[in-house]
């Protein structure tokens, strides 16, 4: 084991940057004091919001200590054993013709019906045609003169069942994407990924929850309301992909279809003690996704990818839903672990004003570096990538510089008209608006640009190409990069607000086009699902895959979240 400094020049400690970036290249073009000071008060205003929410955090504690004494509901158990299979196992014992598709399918249906009064992920259910879809499967296995072999080449997901997250689309079904204007919004056609699953021979079971334009890392909006988390019901289920996380954690669906644009698919993954895969982009569709930006560059931070409660089903997930371009990724190819290389850190750097990661969570990340290098030889070394510690600047900037994001404020009666967002921020306080105040807020950050300067755009944007090609350079075809997904395990409903800061975790391998995948590694102390993210170089996603595995194996993966009694009655 041993520790490597990967800088490309002194800098200065993370809290004192905002005072000084760029600042010798300000004065050299403006030859101004004044428009330094301009600068720099813009940088400051970034951190200073960051402050501020550390401020309100503290402030906010003895509240959430008393919400915390309130009773937490309890799951019901898992029941029956065909819940606790993995998607690929399930579908080669129907192949085998072991176990019936409409026995699956049935048992997914009544373990929804069991939690959902709990957990509100649900949107909106097929379950009669999903049941009619699975009696047809069994037909087919039983008069088929196709072999196993086969089956498995043309539909390796045949007769399993999987939920869709809402914005995702699936026909027939709504995709309001919990927006008020939209209720009553069906999606006209399948999503590509979802397309390519049913054409796999995988059953579509319902379209879970969201917020509102997928806009926020915890599942609320004023349509279908809060998902809470199978874990603990006082605290969040994450987003935008909760309701995938929430089912597929307590053991009511065992695949999912998700989306990423800044973590979305990997922060509810962590939070609900699953799997989640954000995919190198241009490899998955996102085809069908609602919302979705008109800039062209869009494909390149928004990805749709796996959620599995598995690890080795997303790899045949990926494989499915990337269709002929699956082959680019080179997924069948055994990797060899022992020949792989690990770097890993355990925070962007020290800051006052930054979300501090948990010590268990860096515990964590180092444990995985440290038994990947006991058990497969592998070199493991602990990096600081001083860059890191920019990674909330540099993803605001490139994100909110997309053009043609969608306008929830959008006056439908006048197109060119819209609502005032100062006067829907005070109608949301009062809980008068009909948009939510995740999307507000998002727009306000938007509006704002966080106080960073549209000017410094083009320097953030150069800023993440040095960053990735740092990254492609360290990590080759053969690295893994080991890194907290999130600064904490899943916190109590509306901490959101003080805590967006965490979320610069995932956001940037968004911004940076790396393929991640969130892997759970046990409980905290408070019984909460923690884990870390695997990272990998472009195009190398079967890399973050493998050790995903290797990790599940070792460590124990997915662990079922309290349950109550059988003798309690739900």
């Amino acid at each position: 084991m041993c520790m490597a400094r990967i800088t490309c020049a002194p800098r200065l400690p993370v809290q004192y940057r905002c005072y000084v970036v760029f600042v010798p290249a300000y004065i050299k073009k403006n030859n101004s004091i004044q428009s330094v000071r301009g600068g720099w008060a813009m940088e400051f205003s970034v951190r200073f919001l960051g402050f501020l929410q550390t401020l309100l955090r503290y402030l906010a504690a003895p509240l959430y200590f008393l919400w915390s004494l309130q009773d937490v509901k309890i799951l019901p158990p898992i029941g029956d054993p065909i819940l606790l299979q993995s998607a690929s196992t399930i579908a080669k014992k129907i192949r085998k013709r072991l176990i019936k598709s409409e026995d699956v399918v049935a048992a997914y249906i009544k373990r929804i019906k069991e939690v959902n009064p709990y957990l509100n992920a649900v949107v909106e259910d097929r379950f009669a045609d999903a049941l009619q879809d699975a009696r047809e499967v069994d037909n087919i296995i039983s008069s088929t003169k196709e072999t196993e072999e086969q089956l498995e080449k043309e539909t390796p997901l045949l007769g399993v069942p999987f939920t869709v997250k809402e914005s995702c689309g699936l026909k027939g079904l709504s995709q309001c994407v919990g927006s008020i204007p939209r209720i009553g919004i069906k999606s006209d056609k399948d999503g590509e990924t979802v397309k390519l699953l049913r054409k796999a021979g995988a059953i579509p079971l319902l379209v879970s929850n969201t917020p509102e334009f997928c806009l926020g890392w915890e599942t609320n909006n004023l349509v279908t309301g809060r998902t809470l988390n199978p874990y603990n019901s006082q605290k969040t289920c994450g987003g935008s992909s909760g309701g995938e996380g929430a089912l597929i954690g307590s053991g009511a669906s065992v695949i999912g279809v998700g989306s990423d644009v800044a973590g979305s698919i990997r922060v509810p993954a962590m939070y609900n003690g699953i799997f989640g895969h954000k995919p190198t982009p241009g490899y998955v569709s996102i085809d069908g996704h609602f919302p979705y930006a008109t800039d062209a560059n869009f494909h390149e931070y928004l990805a749709i990818g796996p959620i599995a409660r598995y690890a080795e089903d997303l790899k045949c997930m990926l494989s499915v839903m990337a269709g002929e371009k699956a082959s680019k990724l080179k997924l069948s190819e055994k990797v060899d672990l022992h020949s792989l290389k690990v770097y890993y850190m355990t925070d962007a750097g020290k800051s006052f004003v930054l979300l501090p990661v948990d010590q268990e969570i860096k515990k964590t990340v180092s444990t995985a570096a440290k038994h990947l290098n006991r058990k497969y030889g592998i070199p493991a070394k602990e990096v600081v990538i001083e860059e890191m510690g920019d990674s909330a600047e540099t993803s605001i900037s490139v994100f909110f510089g997309l053009q043609g994001i969608p306008n929830a404020l959008e006056d439908p009666q006048n197109p060119k008209e819209s609502h005032n967002l100062f006067l829907e921020l005070l109608k949301a306080i009062f809980g008068a608006s009909k948009y939510s105040l995740s999307l507000l807020l998002f727009y306000l950050l938007q509006v704002t640009n966080v106080f960073i300067p549209k000017w410094r755009y083009n320097y953030y944007c150069g800023e993440s190409k040095k960053l990735k090609k740092k990254f492609m350079d360290i990590l080759g075809d053969n690295s893994v990069f080991l890194y907290p997904t999130h600064p904490t395990a899943a916190y109590y409903h509306n901490q959101v607000f003080f805590k967006t800061a965490g979320v610069m975790y995932t956001m940037l391998f968004n911004v940076l086009g790396l393929p991640s995948t969130h892997v759970p590694l046990g409980l905290n102390k408070e019984g909460m699902p923690i884990g870390i993210q695997v990272v990998a170089a472009p195009h190398q996603d079967r890399l973050c895959l493998a050790v995903a595995e290797a990790l599940e194996k070792d460590f124990g993966g997915w662990i079922p979240p309290p349950a109550m009694s059988t003798q309690t009655t739900f």
